[in-house]
């Protein structure tokens, strides 16, 4: 599996040959592959040479180390485009999985001076504000909250943001939702977070800003989200 002979590195092989058993399914999220030491003595390399490899791999997000315990194959993340406009719902339906959130709160409050500049409204301007866990099969991806005008959403209720907000407001409101601009930083989860995203301490989390409006240029909606690092990551296509 290993050919020394061969001008391509022996740590890159290795991880060529750990890809590969992670993309056939060989080996599992969750399962512990072997030390470093096992590799080294199986493979008669020096353990600096298999240290490298599976560092790269930590480093990528297909293994974790846990102390004291060893090297384990990561869950796979989940891949989103942004070229695209859709919902978390759509998105996660799309993948053939199970969209669900558990919601935080859902209230009308007076819009702060920094939500007011994002949906082009005066200061303490009543919005809606929903935070809610966003789940894939049951399982926490991010911390969302929502804010949009509550005169230009009328109706809102607890059942229409538990099923898609986005389907509600073009089906039955009959608005054409046109674009978002949308932020993105790498942070570390918040106290405040960690609870909600079953995350450990000094876990890396993106945060995204995402201020998206109508197609005649209306703001709909400002979101501030939490996604976790581990689990999601997202691509965009780039044409010259």
């Amino acid at each position: 599996m290993i050919d020394k002979r061969s001008p391509v590195p022996i740590y890159y092989q290795l991880e060529h040959v750990i890809r590969q058993q992670i993309d056939t399914g060989e080996l599992q999220p969750g399962d512990l592959i072997p030390s470093e030491r096992e590799y080294a003595e199986q493979l008669d390399v020096s353990r600096m040479t298999v240290r490298q490899a599976i560092t790269n791999l930590v480093n990528e997000g297909l293994l974790y180390r846990q102390k004291g315990r060893g090297t384990f194959v990561a869950e796979q993340k989940l891949e989103q485009n942004l070229s695209g406009l859709t919902s978390f719902t759509e998105d996660m339906r799309s993948r053939g999985m199970v969209p669900g959130s558990t919601l935080l709160a859902f209230q009308i409050v007076p819009a702060d001076k920094k939500v007011a500049d994002r949906l082009s409204l005066a200061e303490h301007a009543p919005v809606y504000e929903i935070k809610r866990i966003r789940l894939a099969d049951e399982v926490p991806m991010a911390l969302e909250t929502v804010y949009m005008s509550a005169n230009l959403i009328k109706g809102l209720s607890e059942a229409i943001i538990t099923a898609s907000l986005y389907h509600h407001i073009e089906e039955e409101l009959g608005l054409e939702i046109g674009r978002a601009v949308q932020s993105m930083e790498s942070a570390i989860v918040s106290e405040a977070e960690r609870p909600h995203l079953l995350v450990p301490k000094g876990a890396p989390v993106l945060l995204i800003e995402r201020h998206t409006f109508l197609k005649d240029g209306t703001p709909l909606e400002y979101v501030k989200s939490s996604y976790r690092a581990d689990r999601y990551k997202f691509t965009i296509d780039i044409n010259r």
